[in-house]
């Protein structure tokens, strides 16, 4: 699914390095228009507290989106702490009420995706293998990485890329000799 993104850069919120799911929920509903811009193209926005009732039993999905492209509802749950495998189980019950309850018929399955703040890809990937529901796992950044540590990782990418018999350019060879 090329619509979604393996991680949010959610920098432009201001949180503080400790904050709860309330403080990163109130700061993503302050900050809607951003953030849908960081969620990408076709992404229309739904509802927060999203309300669902299953049995005699109130629910509320964090945010609730719709996707033009892609023509279904996407639900948001979000977690400050690293990804869970028991996470998941909240995340698809509530992806069955959107296709049960709240879906049109002319709508694809709804897709669940658990922003989170940090995950670990092994663990995502065997809790996600029997998965049936089509459900993501994403992690959010606060803050975007220091120009210097960006500089840094951009020179070792560089560094796995180029061939091991890469010429040397000549200026480098010239300085080499002197």
């Amino acid at each position: 699914m090329d619509e979604f993104k393996n991680a949010y850069s959610i920098e432009f919120l201001g949180l503080a390095a400790e904050h709860s799911e309330a403080d990163l929920h109130d700061a993503l509903l302050r900050n809607l228009g951003r953030f849908l811009t960081e969620l990408g193209r076709d992404f229309c926005f739904v509802g927060s507290q999203y309300p669902v009732q299953v049995g005699s039993q109130d629910f509320a999905i964090d945010l609730v989106f719709f996707h033009r492209g892609i023509q279904c509802l996407v639900a948001f749950e979000l977690k400050v702490d690293k990804f869970k495998p028991a996470d998941l189980g909240q995340l698809s019950f509530y992806v069955e009420a959107l296709d049960r309850d709240v879906k049109k018929l002319h709508e694809r399955p709804s897709i669940g995706v658990l922003l989170c703040a940090t995950k670990d890809d092994e663990v995502v990937e065997y809790a996600l293998a029997r998965t049936t529901a089509p459900t993501l796992v994403a992690e959010y950044q606060t803050f975007l990485p220091s120009k210097e540590l960006l500089r840094a990782k951009l020179h070792e990418l560089y560094a796995q890329l180029a061939p091991e018999d890469a010429v040397v350019p000549r200026a480098t060879y010239l300085r080499r000799r002197s």
